[in-house]
């Protein structure tokens, strides 16, 4: 790429900004993967130290110079996109305080290692007053950056820039009645799943050598990654060539280890395949955490739960896992991989029961946010709301409002993604079908034609288009929620019988 002199130094800044990004991951990464419990305190405010030096690079006089001269001169398109980015987080980041700015990102590390010891200990009263300082921060944030209507809006701008309140409002009600239907035909049906077959003692060293080889079946590039253990599974991207992921096992359970080996793994499979030449500016980076999320489901929940995926490689699986496998039907293991059980825990929920875990957890984020909710009456509000969606209510405090890290992490807004990501998943998977032989491939273990449709319509772009962009460039539409009930109706309607 042939750049002007100062082209180029605007190509320094933004790489200057760029590793301090990169130290904080990889800081992030040790945190949740290696820091022993003693190393809280410090890890807290050199994060808080490192984020401030970079939210005061993004709103310097030298970063606002730039971005006008790059927009008034520059002819180079790659260079205008990374400037309107730049200009974008400038405008958001420099209406935040920075003494407030790493106050907030001090207060997370801390609450995350909090989060952690009350999840631990069945103590939502140790959590508490970190969880109302974020939430009182997050206010405070949305009204510095200011929204239309609902304060939401403000949150959901981070994640999933083009959705708004209105939309959520208006798609999820539907998605739950749709789903709550087929939940019914399902407990309808006379198949009963036993998932006792697959709840037996499975070594964590032999389950990470399957979810290893898995990922690599998968095309995760072990050169430019690696898998580590966590509480809660995650992916951190420092680079395209540094992906790292996490999962976490339990020897009695290997689809808490698999499947979420695999969700990472299609996180990591759009951060792998992002243009190369967007490295080192804001613009790699995922189009939105939805569409982030579709990658992850995708692989999940269309591939790996797939019957001619399982029918290929089950003995591959008897490999590693234990002998009793070897005495478990086929169809017996498939459809207890397909049980559908209202859960408490999110991450081990099926698909159909799943958004539902969303669902709630978006009521709860709208009321701490406009303050008819606070944080010490959440434990209650959210048996409530177990109750109304699910049916179900914690017996602790463990299995219910601090199953998840988001939270004790600031990521308000966040939550939604993934229920986005289901929907866009589905959508992109119809218009795949329409390009690809997709059924094919997941039989023959064929999956370079599917990473080079995802690379082809939204991997390669990074951030230089919005969610909504690149969905409709992909299937030639608006968002329509129909095809994920589509999906699931045919597929769980062959599997059950209805």
């Amino acid at each position: 790429m042939d750049l002007t002199v100062n082209e180029q130094r605007f190509m320094e800044l933004m790489k200057e900004q760029n590793a301090y990004k990169e130290a904080l991951t990889v800081l992030q990464w040790d945190s949740h993967t290696q820091m022993p419990p003693g190393g809280v305190d410090s890890r807290a405010d050199v994060t808080g130290i490192l984020s401030a030096k970079l939210q005061e690079s993004e709103t310097s006089d030298r970063m606002k110079d730039m971005i006008e001269e790059m927009k008034a001169v520059s002819e180079n398109e790659f260079i205008l996109q990374a400037a309107e980015e730049c200009n974008r987080i400038y405008e958001k980041s420099r209406k935040i305080p920075n003494d407030r700015y790493r106050q907030y990102v001090t207060l997370c590390s801390k609450s995350e290692a909090v989060w952690g010891e009350a999840r631990k200990t069945d103590d939502f009263k140790l959590f508490e007053p970190y969880l109302q300082q974020i939430v009182s921060f997050n206010r405070e944030f949305a009204d510095r950056w200011g929204y239309e209507g609902h304060p939401y809006n403000a949150l959901l701008d981070n994640h999933e820039p083009g959705v708004k309140v209105d939309m959520l409002d208006e798609v999820f009600p539907a998605l739950q009645q749709s789903l709550t239907g087929l939940i019914e035909q399902v407990k309808a049906s006379p198949l009963k799943a036993d998932t006792s077959l697959l709840t037996v003692p499975f070594p964590a060293t032999r389950q990470k050598a399957f979810c290893e080889a898995l990922l690599e079946r998968i095309g995760y590039r072990f050169s430019d990654g690696r898998l580590d253990t966590s509480a809660h599974p995650y992916s951190f991207a420092i680079n395209q060539q540094d992906v790292r992921l996490s999962t976490k096992y339990d020897e009695n359970d290997f689809r808490t280890s698999v499947f979420s080996a695999i969700h990472e793994g299609g996180h990591a499979l759009y951060e792998q395949n992002i243009a190369r030449r967007l490295q080192g500016t804001p613009l790699s980076a995922a189009s939105s955490m939805g569409m982030h999320e579709s990658q992850s489901l995708y692989w999940e929940v269309f591939v790996a739960a797939d019957r001619g995926f399982w029918e290929t490689n089950y003995d591959w699986f008897r490999e590693f896992s234990p002998s009793h496998f070897r005495s478990v039907a086929f169809d017996d293991f498939y459809l207890a991989l397909h049980d559908v059980q209202a859960s408490l825990i999110r991450i081990d929920a099926d698909p159909l029961t799943y958004p539902m875990h969303i669902m709630m957890r978006y009521e709860l984020e709208k009321g701490l946010m406009t303050g008819d909710l606070n944080a010490a009456e959440l434990p209650g509000a959210w048996n409530e709301q177990m109750e109304k969606h699910l049916g179900i209510i914690p017996q602790t405090d463990r299995d219910g409002v601090l199953q998840d890290i988001h939270w004790s992490s600031g990521d308000f807004g966040y939550f939604p993604s993934y229920a986005l990501g289901y929907l866009y998943a589905a959508q992109l998977h119809h218009s795949m079908q329409n390009e690809i032989p997709f059924s094919s491939c997941v039989q023959e273990n064929d999956f370079l034609p599917v990473r080079q449709w995802f690379t082809d319509h939204i991997h390669q772009y990074g951030k230089t288009k919005r969610p909504l962009e690149l969905l409709r460039e992909a299937t030639s539409e608006e968002l329509n929620p129909r095809y994920l009930i589509d999906f699931y109706t045919k597929k769980y309607g062959a599997i059950y019988q209805f």
